[in-house]
């Protein structure tokens, strides 16, 4: 029987976990005997075949830094971002699939084959960005049972390894993201109730600081730049992140840099660190402020703060969260495996939900007393163009069908009404976000459906929409009349507005109005 994993697919790093015998999730090291896995990526310059993953990829760069990929998370779900090397444009999800792969083919000589996971996503990705991520793991060769937030595996690890209650605000901050969710747990129990993020904050953002810090103090000393290549970059990207390391358990960072005019002595203090990352934490707090807010909780009504995600350890987050909150954040946990160990008991559950005859009785003897209640954490809709009235004149907007933060699994409806006589086919658009002003909000879906002939204006269109446990949406538009239906399934596309004009869209397409 094949293991059942969980994955932390990470912007820096990434991991894979099992469940053992008896339903424990544990971490299966990589072929260098390491438990987490660069997210990176070389390919060789001399075989064209071989291309390395993890550790040496990240030396290499330092060779040639355009046959080098890293960071290859945050682009995730763009369909105009590509690396073309040796003739071939990488999109991210074949770039990414390329790290699931090692993954999978590391643990395999250890621990046995891997073919059904979870893979974790942060929890304000959206509903391109999570398939993107499913794309990228059935690529590599797995069976991708599930999606989980970040936040929320890594509160089911925690939830299952210590006795918690109460209100649980769980702060992730990683290589390349930062998520918030906060959640009501007892001991093994956990509903989710709300999540915040940023897919572009994240420890790399805070090393970019660093090195703005090493760059301005080499100009101020030689009047020159201290990096004029790519390769170069490439070094004093990692230096930099050496030194926030270093910042987080010491005053201050003494290096050597060499550049092109000459070498200096610099030393980086702790002052000078958290003073240039200011804006950066500025906007962690706004999210958690949001997230509060759509909870409806004030910071005295946390119980416990947990901190996931390795730059969680910075020491400005922790002494503002103390502040914010009236004590110190809990760090008890494992902050750079929780998530894929939070994931593998996912799938442990999704397999149990959904395929029990594919766990051993011992393992689903070990996830008995685990229970997970997750939310929807965007909000999803339609445009539509209801007539105004005030002025008489048709608007366009966005209704909203499936709210954020309702609880999974979830279905709404509502019944809309074409706008012509004869109508003979719809624009279907799917939006995602709060605002009932188009341009405010993400279109992530645009199809045509094809409607009989003959029928009146106003004939009525059911919406449903619906959110798995998965964390997967699933859209189906119903002409009521005849019974025709079309379902949506959204894929990497162009989704964008044609025009935020309002009698240009509805010129442009045939849309549905409303009562």
């Amino acid at each position: 029987m094949a293991n059942v994993a969980g994955i932390d697919l990470g912007t820096t790093f990434s991991a894979l976990a099992i469940l053992n015998a008896i339903g424990k999730p544990e971490i299966v090291p990589n072929s260098d005997g390491d438990r987490l896995t660069p997210s990176a990526i070389f390919f060789d310059e001399e075989n064209s075949d071989l291309i390395r993953i993890g550790v040496e990829a990240i030396n290499s760069r330092y060779l040639n830094a355009e046959r080098s990929v890293r960071w290859i998370k945050r682009h995730m779900g763009d369909i105009d971002y590509y690396r073309e090397i040796n003739e071939h444009k990488w999109s991210p999800v074949e770039l990414s699939a390329l790290i699931l792969k090692k993954l999978k083919q590391d643990a395999a000589k250890s621990a046995g084959p891997v073919s059904d996971v979870v893979i974790s996503v942060p929890a304000h990705f959206d509903e391109i960005r999570r398939k993107a991520t499913m794309d990228a793991g059935r690529l590599a060769g797995l069976n991708v049972l599930a999606i989980v937030n970040e936040p929320v595996a890594a509160a089911l690890y925690y939830a299952t390894t210590r006795a918690v209650k109460g209100k649980v605000l769980v702060y992730d901050l990683g290589g390349g993201t930062f998520d918030v969710s906060i959640m009501e747990v007892d001991n093994q129990d956990m509903n989710i109730i709300c999540s915040q993020g940023d897919h572009a904050l994240g420890g790399v953002d805070f090393d970019r600081e660093v090195l703005k810090i090493l760059e301005q103090l080499y100009r101020e000393n030689f009047n020159a730049e201290l990096i004029d290549t790519d390769e170069q970059r490439a070094r004093y990207e990692d230096e930099a992140e050496d030194i926030k390391k270093t910042l987080s358990r010491r005053e201050s960072a003494k290096k050597i840099i060499y550049g092109p005019a000459g070498n200096m002595r610099v030393e980086i203090t702790r002052e000078m660190f958290e003073k240039a990352i200011d804006s950066l934490t500025s906007r962690i707090d706004i999210l958690i402020e949001i997230a509060l807010e759509e909870a409806n909780l004030k910071p005295s009504d946390i119980d416990k703060v947990l901190l996931v995600g390795g730059s969680s350890r910075i020491p400005l987050v922790q002494k503002n969260l103390k502040k914010m909150f009236g004590f110190t954040p809990d760090t008890t946990i494992n902050m750079d495996e929780c998530v894929a160990l939070g994931a593998a008991l996912h799938a442990g559950l999704t397999m149990q939900r959904e395929n029990p005859s594919n766990l051993s009785e011992s393992i689903a003897a070990g996830l008995n007393d685990i229970t997970l209640t997750d939310v929807c954490n965007h909000s999803y809709g339609t445009i539509c163009a209801p007539v105004d009235k005030q002025t008489g004149r048709r608007v366009i907007e966005n209704r909203i069908i499936l709210r954020k933060n309702t609880t999974l699994p979830c279905e709404d409806s509502q019944t809309f009404y074409t706008t012509k006589e004869n109508q003979t086919e719809l624009e279907v658009i799917i939006t995602q976000g709060e605002d009932k002003d188009p341009a405010f909000v993400n279109v992530i879906g645009r199809h045509r459906f094809e409607l009989p002939e003959g029928r009146a204006a106003g004939s009525p269109i059911k919406v449903t929409y619906s959110y798995d446990l998965n964390q997967r949406m699933h859209c189906r538009f119903e002409d009521v009349e005849s019974e025709k239906s079309f379902e949506v399934e959204l894929c990497l596309k162009q989704d964008v507005m044609a025009d935020d004009n309002d009698a240009k869209i509805e010129n442009q397409f045939k849309l549905l109005t409303v009562e």
